[in-house]
């Protein structure tokens, strides 16, 4: 008597007693291949640092030769988010595909923040643009993060967003 299981075969003697179903023989199958994944390019949660919101205009440089204007919608301590078309979008990001992580896209800023109330510095920092995401048809928010500042630009931009927050409570 030969009964099928799992495309193995039992084989029983005839005859006898049998005291139910012999079990299955299970052969150990090989040991699977095992891949070290590559380790993922990590970076701190940037989402603990408080927006606020804001209209401000930046310029992002992305040579020597080529500068493109934004508007910058929130801004933080750690990057900022600025809003733009699809042309402007174009310029920053030519393939449209949100960065993958390490592979942020290299650019410089400009932008004005009110120190008081009569005036305005300029800030210069390089940054990476770390996302992107369509909101509309015809608008992409493109989050960017501060990575460098010219003088003392960090100052200037931990001052702007400690005010709007003292502003808000």
């Amino acid at each position: 008597m030969v009964e099928r299981t799992a495309s193995k075969h039992v084989h029983r003697k005839k005859g006898g007693a049998s005291k139910g179903p012999t079990p299955p023989v299970i052969e150990a199958a090989p040991a699977a291949k095992r891949n070290t994944m590559k380790p993922v390019a990590t970076k701190s949660n940037l989402r603990d640092q408080q927006r606020v919101e804001t209209s401000l205009d930046v310029v992002a440089i992305l040579s020597e030769q080529v500068t493109v204007n934004c508007k910058a919608t929130n801004v933080s301590r750690a990057g900022m988010m600025i809003s733009c078309d699809e042309k402007t979008l174009n310029r920053l990001v030519p393939n449209q595909t949100s960065p993958a992580p390490g592979q942020w896209i290299e650019i410089s800023t400009q932008f004005s923040l009110p120190v008081v109330a009569s005036q305005n510095v300029t800030v210069s920092a390089d940054c990476h643009i770390v996302y992107l995401r369509r909101v509309s048809r015809d608008e992409f928010h493109v989050g960017i993060q501060f990575c460098r500042f010219e003088g003392n630009g960090h100052q200037y931009v931990d001052q702007y967003v400690s005010r709007q927050l003292s502003t808000l409570s």
